[in-house]
This record gives structure tokens, sequence and C-alpha cells, in this order.
């Protein structure tokens, strides 16, 4: 039963470091950039303009996200 009690409070603080995470600036930009891009899809006017701007940020985003994730590969296989 201990186990299980670890195994759930892993979890939980996996959960509460992703959560952290998400609550960064360049995170809120991109869910309320993607949340806006969803509204002016729906209504039909998204303009140029906005998915140019809306194009890079994203791939900023997941740009940085990947870099991020190869460095810390990088580092476990050094290890």
């Amino acid at each position: 039963m201990d186990s299980k009690k670890t195994e759930s409070g892993e979890v939980v603080q996996v959960v509460k470091k992703r959560l952290a995470h998400l609550m960064s600036v360049k995170s809120l930009v991109t869910l309320v950039l993607t949340g806006i891009f969803a509204y002016l899809a729906c209504v039909g006017q998204v303009s140029q303009e906005f998915m140019m701007v809306y194009t890079v940020i994203i791939g900023f985003y997941f740009g940085t996200q990947s870099q991020k994730t190869v460095a810390v590969r990088e580092v476990d296989v050094d290890e």
C-alpha cells in the first residue's frame, strides 16, 4: 500500500511541475494566441498578418521546447 502512496505522490509532483511550467510567460502568450486564433478561425476572420505573427510565435515556442529536450537528452547521455 505504501508503494501506491509513493506512486500517487510522484504523479502529483509531476503534475504540479508541469502546471508551473505552463504558467511561464511564453506559455501563457502561446495559449492566449491559440485561443484567439481558434476564435478567429471559427468566425472566419483570420487575417494574413495575424496568421504570420501566430506562425512565428508558435514556431519559436516549439523550437525552444525542442531545443530544451535535445539539451536534456544530451546531458543524460553524457552522465
